[in-house]
């Protein structure tokens, strides 16, 4: 196993952990960790709003900061889904990619962001 995917189920067991402890698990459905997973992603792209790229150059570390913090809230929450709906986060980003792959051919779509439907 990858570290990468070894790290994500340290984080998936550290999470449980969190959740049994505050007996919370009751209220960790799927739909309610998708919603609660979607306000972390608008929180985090609060602190984008209304700069010109995002560009690091463009951030102050209060900046740098909350987008660490609201990154580590996306990323629990979608763990924490993941688990809740028995996907193999790891497993399941190699799949995408292949797929992206296969939509994505490199030589075709090298410098062009259109989409797959656009080609």
């Amino acid at each position: 196993m990858s570290a990468s995917a070894d790290s994500l189920l340290d984080i998936r067991a550290r999470l449980c952990a969190f959740a049994d402890e505050r007996d919370w698990d009751q209220f960790h459905t799927p739909k309610n960790l998708a919603m609660a997973l979607s306000v972390e992603v608008a929180e985090l792209a609060e602190h984008y709003q209304w700069l010109p790229t995002g560009a690091d150059s463009e951030l102050d570390d209060a900046k740098r900061t909350g987008i660490r913090h609201e990154l580590a809230d996306v990323l629990m929450y979608l763990v924490r889904l993941a688990d809740k709906s028995g996907v193999d986060l790891h497993a399941a980003v190699l799949e995408k990619m292949e797929l992206n792959a296969q939509k994505y051919p490199a030589r075709q779509v090298r410098g062009d962001a259109r989409k797959y439907s656009e080609y």
